[in-house]
């Protein structure tokens, strides 16, 4: 069962069904803020292997988040999924999460991936996206080439507050120290050809119609418009150019899609055999080719033929705890450089 609300109409009667479930043997009560149409094989495989039914809220991460607080110890949610370590951060500030210790997902998930209670399942990597006529790829192959001079006017991104843009201030932070990073959002900032608004969709179509010159995606996005059947979308992709940034220094920075066990869980044994089963090969399969992102498991291989194209690269290593570490700090920093 899947319920998608607006949050204040039908929240009652969501709520009093998922209680009256939540009494009942091989259930799963699932909050996703995932909103990707080919997590559905990811679900309908876990319950014919293990029998367990899934009954999903779909929502917004704060509405998500704010609902759970709400709930309390009543709470009917076993797993909250989400994407973004920023995010599942703030869960774990909330005390939402409950610890997890799970031989299979110590042995699958790398360290730097997991936290004693939420787990990385797959991966994107934040790329500079650039107009191949109006920039160098050679002008753009750090972050810290955002905030030169030499790009005034030519950069666009989506809102600071953003948390995929929170997550890279956080990377800058723990690499580079918080007066770097500083610095390097009012470099940015001064190099806006336009005030934040969007996507990161839109912001590489911003780039392709010369509106900006360079700016930041996540690469699932970039590997969706790559595997576009539309005109549009092949003209745009032929128009720009993508580089991985840092790949002398600390490697492109990486975020995550991930989950962990509520502390009020009243299914606890389910919610870990579903954390289980995202780490399964299957499951970091539809990861990788349903949504254009990496698996988190070494050993699962890619056959996504966008992913692929963009080639291989150097990822920075920087635990996720530590992007949750300086989340706060980052949107200060944001904050005192006007990026808004």
């Amino acid at each position: 069962m899947t319920l998608r609300l607006p949050f204040l109409a039908g929240a009652l009667a969501a709520a009093l069904s998922l209680n009256l479930q939540a009494a009942e043997e091989n259930v799963l009560n699932l909050y996703s803020a995932r909103h990707y149409q080919t997590d559905e094989k990811l679900y309908e495989n876990f319950s014919k292997q293990t029998g367990i039914k899934i009954n999903r809220i779909e929502g917004k991460e704060e509405e998500l988040l704010e609902r759970i607080k709400n709930e309390g110890a009543n709470s009917p949610a076993d797993v909250l999924l989400t994407v973004d370590a920023s995010r599942l951060a703030l869960a774990h500030e909330l005390g939402l999460f409950a610890p997890v210790k799970s031989k299979v997902l110590e042995s699958r998930i790398p360290a730097n991936l997991r936290t004693d209670d939420w787990f990385s399942f797959s991966t994107r990597a934040r790329v500079i996206v650039y107009n191949k006529s109006a920039v160098k790829a050679e002008d753009v192959q750090n972050y810290d080439d955002l905030a030169n001079p030499k790009l005034k006017g030519q950069v666009c991104t989506r809102s600071g507050s953003h948390p995929y843009n929170l997550s890279l201030m956080a990377s800058i932070i723990a690499n580079q120290g918080e007066a770097k990073a500083e610095a390097w959002a009012k470099g940015v900032v001064a190099n806006f050809a336009r005030a934040p608004k969007g996507g990161d969709t839109d912001q590489i179509k911003a780039v392709a119609a010369g509106e900006c010159g360079v700016t930041v995606s996540n690469t699932y996005y970039v590997a969706r418009l790559l595997r576009s059947d539309k005109a549009e979308d092949k003209k745009v992709m032929e128009k720009v150019g993508v580089v991985w940034p840092n790949q002398k220094t600390s490697g492109t920075h990486i975020n995550v899609s991930g989950a962990g066990m509520l502390k009020n869980a009243p299914h606890k044994a389910a919610a870990v055999k579903f954390l289980e089963y995202l780490a399964s090969d299957e499951a970091q399969r539809y990861f990788a080719d349903g949504n254009n992102e990496w698996p988190v498991v070494a050993s699962v291989k890619v056959g996504n033929p966008a992913l692929e194209s963009l080639g291989k690269f150097k990822a920075d290593a920087l635990p996720v705890g530590s992007l949750a570490m300086y989340r706060a700090k980052a949107q200060i920093l944001f904050d005192r450089a006007n990026y808004r």
